[in-house]
């Protein structure tokens, strides 16, 4: 079979699985390991040669750990010292000692025992902070257990990369000598790669940063993460330290979001590449083969963590729930397990059935994960027999609290406490909803009617008397949260008005469409706030710029949407098809719109907007239907882009 076609296959395969996977909520992870196994030798054998691919696979690895060195921060970890020392180190410490200990019990190697024991005692930064982020349990203490544990789990990825390659050597000798040289060139390599980070990489960086060209700060930034790791390579040690020692020394420069964003596409693809390799490697046979073994390998090792997590956690002088929750969120294997995985089959250093096993344990652990950190909480309560009674007095409103024609506030944020203020300026009864346990805990000691828990959930909207009410106010701004929000208040209620805070007009169509009354995007408020003291300042009647304001929000900020793009104007496939263009559109003599009236051109209203008519330096806003359009007219059309590039192509050609 030709590379060509080994190419197409993965990519075909790739594409079709991770959209499959991305549809049922699992991690794109699963879906490049399910790839590769179907392409691999294991598989259909489309891809037979996948050693080729792993030296490209290999820096998808390299930019993964150049991102870790970019979010490495190292005053976060020293804020954080008491749970990262505490819970986190002694947690891979224990762990991978026990599983250590296991794997010699039943007959492996000292080498494949310590990368069993390294690969089950960490767990998946990806997935666990993602979903923390996005269930708001990053706030609570079980979720900030959690980060700390993750924070040194990250920190020890390094080592680990530089030990295992030492298993390779053939007596303690010289494995020892080979450690310690391996030591002293860490500290050459280390003190090099700093120096040149501190004097040399921030001028360099200014300088491209000058030039103001995208293409040479993407190029500038690939150069130093392979430079780096060319440098760590050639003092024997592994590429992926020096990518991170490179993402560390950049990490506190003011051009730490722009590389992270540079080299994520690259990171994100290569990654790709290289879990498919792995996949590759992932005997089907022996999982069917081996079912029990899989499920007492994943329910022990899970177990085993929970229970120390768990242990070291209330030894840190944790609440005993928040122990529990955070042992549950931990407990999976991570996606740098995979890393060590590959890279001890490179050195021969795990047999292949032992591999097969541990891949298949990480797959599904990793993939019952979101279920498992979502139910954190409530079986953490359970398991310590523990009642919620700082959280669950905020779940209700004080006894004998009768509420009509009031207002709900989603959010009690910097914007929800502001409406609230003023609201009470006016005598109008509200009640809000956060999240935050400080915040509400805060609030009700202050006597503000304020309920614990997340603006989704029936119970709170019922206990904050929905059917009642007058007006939602969803304040928070985060348009995800806000959609599901509004899905939920419209099929309690569905009369209701809610009003919606945006932080700007991405979302304003589906927020409307979803149920939303009124949206009120800042950044567009904004302008109209700045254009008000501007008008005023210039001397316009205050009735006028009033009456302009009104209809500007009236008309759902209609003149305010489209703009006239830049050349750092966000073209990705994320903003594409949300954005709205201002184009100006020029006639000549052969232009098919000339001659003719705007009516009888029939431009759809909905897919594009024509703004104004400039005629011989004459601007007319709004022009009417029946005009005639002439040669060297200029019509300023508002529209998504592709649809702008049909509009003027048709008002050139008639097609």
């Amino acid at each position: 079979m030709s590379v060509h076609v080994e190419i197409l296959a993965i990519l075909m395969s790739a594409v079709v699985i991770v959209w499959l996977f991305r549809r049922l909520h699992l991690p794109a992870i699963l879906a490049y390991l399910v790839a590769g196994m179907l392409v691999g030798e294991h598989g259909f054998a489309f891809a037979q040669e996948h050693v080729d691919y792993e030296h490209f696979a290999e820096l998808g690895i390299v930019f993964l750990l150049f991102t870790l060195g970019l979010e490495f921060s190292l005053p976060k970890l020293i804020a954080m010292r008491h749970l990262v020392v505490t819970v986190g180190s002694l947690q891979v410490i224990i762990s991978l000692i026990f599983f250590m200990i296991i794997a010699l019990v039943t007959g492996q190697s000292f080498g494949s025992s310590f990368v069993i024991g390294g690969i089950l005692a960490l767990s998946s930064t990806a997935i666990v902070i993602r979903q923390l982020s996005e269930s708001g349990a990053m706030k609570r203490k079980s979720g900030q257990i959690s980060v700390a544990v993750l924070l040194f789990q990250d920190v020890a990825v390094v080592p680990l990369l530089i030990l295992i390659p030492m298993f390779a050597q053939n007596s303690e000798t010289s494995m020892l000598l080979a450690l310690l040289t391996a030591l002293v060139k860490g500290i050459v390599v280390v003190f090099l790669l700093l120096m040149s980070g501190k004097w040399f990489l921030p001028r360099l960086f200014n300088l491209v940063a000058q030039v103001r060209t995208d293409e040479l700060f993407v190029l500038t930034t690939l150069l130093v993460t392979l430079v780096a790791s060319a440098l760590t390579q050639w003092f024997g040690l592994s590429m992926a330290l020096g990518a991170f020692l490179a993402g560390m020394m950049l990490g506190e420069s003011q051009y730490k979001h722009q590389l992270e964003a540079d080299i994520r596409p690259y990171r994100d693809i290569l990654l790709g590449l290289f879990f498919v390799t792995v996949g590759m490697k992932l005997d089907s046979s022996v999982l069917i083969a081996s079912p029990f073994k899989i499920l007492v390998v994943l329910i022990g090792f899970m177990t085993v963590k929970i229970i120390v997590i768990r242990k070291l956690a209330i030894m840190a002088g944790e609440q005993n729930k928040d122990a529990w929750a955070s042992g549950i969120m931990l407990a999976q294997m991570g996606e740098f397990g995979f890393v060590l995985i590959a890279l001890a089959n490179q050195i021969k250093l795990l047999p292949v059935d032992v591999a097969s096993i541990l891949l298949g344990v990480g797959v599904i652990s990793m993939a019952i994960t979101p279920y498992m950190i979502n139910h954190a909480r409530v079986w953490g309560i359970w398991l310590s027999n523990e009642k919620v009674d700082n959280h669950e007095n905020l779940e209700q409103l004080p006894a004998n609290k009768k509420l009509k024609d009031h207002v709900i506030i989603c959010g009690f944020g910097r914007i929800g406490q502001t409406v609230s203020r003023f609201l009470k300026q006016e005598n109008v009864e509200f009640v809000a909803i956060d999240i935050d346990p400080l915040r509400v805990s805060k609030a009700r000691e202050a006597g503000e009617n304020i309920l614990f828990g997340s603006s989704r959930k029936n119970e709170l909207l019922h206990a904050a008397h929905l059917n009642n009410a007058k007006l939602v106010v969803i304040a928070f701004g985060e348009d995800k949260q806000s959609l599901e929000v509004i899905q939920k208040v419209r099929s309690l209620s569905p009369e209701v008005p809610i009003l919606v805070r945006t932080r700007n007009d991405d979302n304003l169509v589906a927020l409307q469409e979803a149920g939303a009354d009124q949206v009120v995007p800042e950044s567009l408020e904004g302008s109209l706030m700045l254009v008000s003291q501007v008008l005023s300042l210039t001397g316009v009647p205050f009735t006028r710029i009033y009456r302009r304001v009104q209809n500007e929000r009236k008309n759902h900020y209609n003149h305010l949407h489209g703009f006239y793009q830049g050349e750092n104007t966000n073209l990705g496939p994320e903003a594409i098809d949300r954005i709205e263009f201002a184009h100006a559109i020029h006639l000549n003599d052969d232009s098919f719109a000339c001659g003719q009236s705007i009516k009888s051109l029939m431009l759809d209203p909905r897919r594009v907007v024509i703004v104004s008519l400039r005629r011989e330096d004459v601007e007319m806003e709004n022009p009417d239907e029946n005009i005639v359009l002439c040669s060297q007219d200029t019509l300023i059309v508002r529209g998504k882009p592709i649809r702008v590039e049909l509009v003027e192509r048709f008002l050139q050609e008639g097609h």
